[in-house]
């Protein structure tokens, strides 16, 4: 871990990023007493000082904030502005005035991609990226090709270690704890390979559509979207050798083998779907072919995961609400119990993010009575009932470790570009999208990828109602 920052700079610090997210974060971080920097707000548009505060203050309402907290007014009392067009160096000239006394400042771009060169240069010609972390949101590129470009143009100017590739998806409290699970309990690792488990399945999928973000959705899609970053991510947590300790690089390590394990992907590996009505969306194309649905089947070719199945399905519009990821395990070599009564159903474990945090081992035992009646019970662990109040949000820990040099929530770079390169033959030649009726889980064409059992594995009966 690096050095303590001593001064956070925000470009885009008038933005919907920052005013939904970034601005209840570091209230959050200031009330809990872990931020204590000056933070500079900085935008094109013509503000005042005066005009941000009152916008953070509307942010931290619309939050749930009570009005002038201890943590507000100390927020607001750290505050600085710099107003100027990003691509005019009489912006950085008066952002380096703020900054003549800092040494350690972490620049976030919240901004679209496309700025990100004219500031980064522009950073490097005033002097101010000697030892600063510069953190940048995604998309990461939106191909191979587009992400190797932004990784040079980066390194051009930065080195490896200030630069921060967030993925909010890294930051929930329940995706961290499946690092725990795995390599702080000896009792999975031995069962934790091919032998044991017979799948891998990893569910994401919501209950609302695009929301009237149809012109951006037709930039993206599905796949582009969430299953080669976030959901990708969760696969290399799941599948990823124990790394020789914690530190960001011995992580980025074990994941990088795991991308370069997985079997090429071709048109027998995904279904995409595209639910009824989103081409009636303002913004989208009467013919569209953009994917609002995916799933995959993929073998991760290595002497851990040889021969076992990876599913993933992802898509809007659908029944439910809910991310998790299920572990399942095979079938005894021998049912000792032929003539016991009930279904029988392999030992689970489940991992699920939404709609809440829970940890959860399904396993068969026998009913009270003379006979022999098998039934499954699940042995659970909600998070929030079990430990507490919720961890910190994404955002606010994702911005907490970006202060203290934190390294390991964040994406290094040729972390990025593997990930697009799994994908990139699914990018380039896609098979048509399918229809499917909105409420549904997706065109019925992906039920030659997924596992059969698929209803039973998931936890449908047991999510509670979303809100």
């Amino acid at each position: 871990m690096s050095e303590r920052a001593d001064s956070l700079v925000l470009f885009g610090a008038t933005g919907d990023l920052a005013y939904k997210k970034l601005f209840p974060a570091l209230h959050a971080l200031e009330a809990r007493g872990q931020l204590g920097i000056p933070v500079v707000g900085i935008a094109r548009e013509g503000w005042t000082l005066e005009r941000l505060c009152q916008r953070i203050r509307d942010s931290l309402r619309d939050a749930g904030v009570p009005d002038g907290d201890d943590a507000t007014e100390r927020l607001i009392g750290s505050m600085r502005y710099v107003h100027g067009e990003y691509s005019d160096p009489a912006t950085f000239d008066a952002l380096a005035g703020v900054l003549v006394d800092v040494s350690r400042p972490v620049f976030y771009l919240a901004i679209p991609p496309a700025i990100f060169e004219d500031v980064v240069d522009s950073l490097a010609h005033h002097g101010l990226t000697g030892d600063c972390r510069v953190v940048v949101e995604k998309p990461l590129g939106r191909d191979l090709e587009s992400a190797q470009a932004l990784n040079r143009m980066l390194a051009s100017e930065l080195r490896e270690d200030q630069i921060y590739r967030i993925d909010h998806f890294l930051g929930y409290e329940q995706v961290q704890n499946l690092l725990v699970a795995r390599f702080g309990n000896t009792m999975l690792e031995p069962l934790w390979n091919r032998r044991y488990v017979s799948h891998v399945h990893i569910e994401m999928t919501e209950s609302f559509g695009v929301e009237g973000r149809g012109s951006f959705y037709e930039t993206v899609g599905c796949l582009r979207d969430v299953v080669q970053n976030h959901l990708l991510q969760l696969v290399c947590i799941l599948a990823m050798d124990p790394p020789v300790s914690m530190d960001a690089d011995a992580i980025a390590d074990e994941k990088m083998k795991v991308l370069r394990s997985i079997s090429p992907l071709t048109h027998d590996s995904i279904v995409r779907g595209q639910y009824d009505g989103y081409r009636e969306e303002p913004g989208v194309a009467a013919d569209s072919d953009v994917d609002t649905y995916c799933a995959l089947r993929f073998e991760i070719d290595s002497w851990r995961w040889a021969g076992v199945p990876f599913t993933i399905r992802a898509g809007k519009g659908m029944a439910r609400t809910l991310t998790e990821a299920v572990v399942e395990y095979v079938a005894p070599p021998r049912q000792l119990f032929p003539d016991a009564d009930g279904t029988f159903e392999p030992n689970r474990m489940r991992f699920r993010m939404k709609p809440d945090d829970l940890i959860e081992l399904s396993m068969q035992v026998k009913q009270p009575g003379d006979r022999v009646v098998m039934e499954t019970v699940d042995l659970s662990v909600h998070y929030s009932t079990r430990l507490g109040l919720p961890g910190p949000a994404a955002y606010e820990r994702l911005l907490g470790d970006a202060i203290e040099g934190e390294r390991r929530l964040f994406a290094r770079g040729d972390l990025v570009e593997e990930q697009w390169r799994v994908v990139e033959p699914l990018l380039e030649d896609p098979p048509p999208v399918e229809p499917y009726w909105r409420g549904s889980m997706g065109p019925a064409g992906a039920s030659r990828l997924l596992p059969d059992d698929l209803p039973d594995m998931l936890s449908s009966p047991h999510v509670p109602a979303a809100t």
